[in-house]
């Protein structure tokens, strides 16, 4: 008996020794749920600015439906194409580790989902809370196909910050009044810069400064003495974005999903991809006036933009048995934010610049240390030459391009990430892409005489836990500009930045290593540079891109390939059934 006991006693214990290993192994324990969720991609009439059109949407919805889980839940979203268009759905900012078959780029991670058939979107949200959004993922059907992903943090683990008495998601869009799909596709073929958008909106609403469009107003109704967490998400085509509440004081804690050192500001800048959590404080007494929450583009290219304000209205609800309750809301004042010059790339500088992580034992910031790989991007536009008996409208009668070290990607006709699982990338991609500009010149210079860009599917591969240190250079070719560039599958640290040409030698030596601020989409400024860090732990092929569409769309895109490691848990899964065939 005793023996019997003190063997069930050591099997107990190794058990609870290979318990405890396995626990260690995984340090965070699935153990959040599942969520379904169906998106059906229909054609739906929606007015505004008195114009009424057919767009492509989720559900019937504008912006598209919310999807709400917590750290540590699987999702499935079954996407039903019942559109003429090809359609594809991206899950911005979640990592998908080693779930790239989900990530949603089209003719990147899968061949795009056609009329009349379906996929499963099959993912779990590991180590990430916050703000995140969807959007469609191939062409501009984005501009009406998008809508709000909000992770709560693990049950029972709080915000590193006050908790708000309601969280609101806010969500910038661009309006247009005609098709997007036509006006990129006419762009195009002529080689010029496409049409620029009607409106701005908010949640779907354009706001009172826009013709017909009183009606149309995202109202924001707020209590005395409340705290309330605005979930931002700029979701807009083409434009980044001031935004401010008048005579409000926001409290920046969270940006791209991930918890930052709070800091006060008047106004944020938030660029298309980006999301930033904010605390509002609401007044302590009523304060017998209402206030607009205005948002309009911060500009640096030498492009046409939409240049228009979206207002929505910050309103208080009156105390109850107030003195004021006979007062009606159209007597009050009304008070309107002052926002920055449309150019004002101190005010850009400056509000970068306050982002920092928490680094805190809780929430660490895990900077790769040492470096195992540099690459060095040049971002910017340039030209391709006219095609043969036709007249082009780009610069000097040729057409706009963009690219990243000069070379223009040219999406393939199949999905990436199935040629490099099969093995079978000959002919799909090349994996050559330049790690430095081939020719090197003065990069926020003059411009050179030759524009012209190359053209290729060209790949980086990365055994897997590479460390990356990757300098994106804004050039001045057709003009500086800020870029906000996205990358997929990854967070990544922006540990420097700064104007002119980068210097390998001086620059370095002012790197944030200790808390930098950790993000999936960073703005490449005007006629500067940005420094980031990765550490390349998540198997797939993997997109980045500027998030300004026209500029994705004229080749300012490419991708990286990381093999599998050696674990089982350091591999690529193999693909779905259901997944769609180009």
């Amino acid at each position: 008996m005793g023996d019997s006991l003190r063997s069930s006693t050591s099997l107990f214990g190794a058990f609870l020794s290979s318990l405890f290993m396995i626990l260690c192994l995984y340090p965070e324990p699935v153990l959040g749920i599942t969520r379904h969720y169906k998106f059906d991609v229909m054609l739906q009439n929606v007015t505004r600015l008195c114009h009424t059109r057919s767009i492509v949407s989720v559900n019937g919805q504008f912006p598209g439906p919310r999807i709400v889980a917590r750290e540590g839940d699987r999702l499935l979203i079954r996407v039903v194409n019942h559109v003429p268009n090809n359609i594809s759905i991206h899950w911005h900012g979640i990592r998908q580790i080693r779930s790239g078959w989900a990530d949603g780029p089209a003719y990147v991670t899968q061949c795009p989902i056609q009329t009349g058939q379906s996929y499963v979107y099959n993912f779990t949200i590991v180590g990430q809370r916050g703000t995140l959004f969807w959007h469609a993922h191939i062409s501009w059907l984005r501009a009406t196909v998008y809508g709000p992903i909000t992770v709560l943090p693990k049950l029972g683990v709080a915000y590193p910050f006050a908790k708000p008495d309601k969280e609101v998601p806010i969500i910038f869009g661009e309006w247009f009044n005609t098709d997007p799909e036509a006006i990129i596709s006419q762009a195009l073929k002529t080689g010029g810069g496409p049409n620029v958008s009607n409106a701005y909106t908010i949640n779907g609403l354009p706001g009172p400064l826009y013709n017909c469009s009183a009606k149309d107003t995202f109202k924001l109704k707020v209590k005395t003495g409340k705290i309330y967490l605005l979930r931002l998400i700029n979701a807009a085509l083409n434009d980044e974005l001031f935004f401010s509440i008048a005579n409000h004081t926001l409290t920046v804690v969270e940006a791209d999903a991930v918890y930052v050192k709070p800091f006060e500001t008047e106004t944020i800048l938030i660029a298309p991809g980006q999301t930033t959590n904010v605390l509002l404080k609401t007044k302590q007494r009523y304060p017998n006036a209402t206030f607009f929450m205005s948002a309009r583009p911060y500009v640096t290219g030498l492009g046409t933009f939409d240049n228009s304000t979206v207002a929505g209205i910050l309103e208080y609800e009156l105390p109850p048995n107030s003195l004021h309750s006979s007062i009606s809301n159209k007597k009050l004042s009304l008070f309107k934010p002052v926002l920055p010059a449309l150019n004002d790339t101190s005010f850009a500088t400056n509000f970068a610049s306050k982002l920092h992580s928490l680094a805190s034992s809780e929430f660490p910031a895990n900077v790769p240390q040492k470096v195992d790989k540099q690459f060095f991007f040049t971002i910017g536009l340039g030209t391709s030459p006219c095609r043969q008996n036709q007249t082009c409208q780009g610069p000097n009668g040729t057409m706009f391009a963009a690219s990243v070290n000069n070379v223009s990607f040219a999406m393939p006709t199949t999905a990436l990430l199935q040629a490099h699982f099969s093995g079978q990338s000959k002919g799909v991609y090349n994996s050559d892409f330049p790690s430095d500009p081939i020719i090197p010149f003065n990069y926020t210079g003059p411009p050179p005489n030759n524009t012209m860009v190359s053209n290729g599917t060209k790949l980086v591969v990365l055994p897997f836990n590479t460390s990356v240190e990757l300098i994106m250079q804004d050039t001045s070719i057709l003009g500086a500009e800020s870029h906000p560039l996205h990358l997929h599958g990854f967070n990544f640290f922006v540990v420097g930045q700064g104007f002119g040409n980068f210097d390998p030698n001086k620059d370095p030596k002012k790197f944030n290593l200790v808390d930098p601020v950790e993000r999936n989409t960073v703005g490449v400024p005007s006629g500067g540079w940005v420094a980031i860090r990765f550490l390349a732990d998540n198997p797939g092929v993997w997109f980045m891109h500027c998030h300004l569409e026209v500029h994705t769309s004229w080749g300012l895109k490419m991708a990286w390939i990381v093999l599998d490691g050696n674990l089982p848990n350091q591999k690529l899964l193999p693909p779905p059934e259901d997944l769609p065939k180009c």
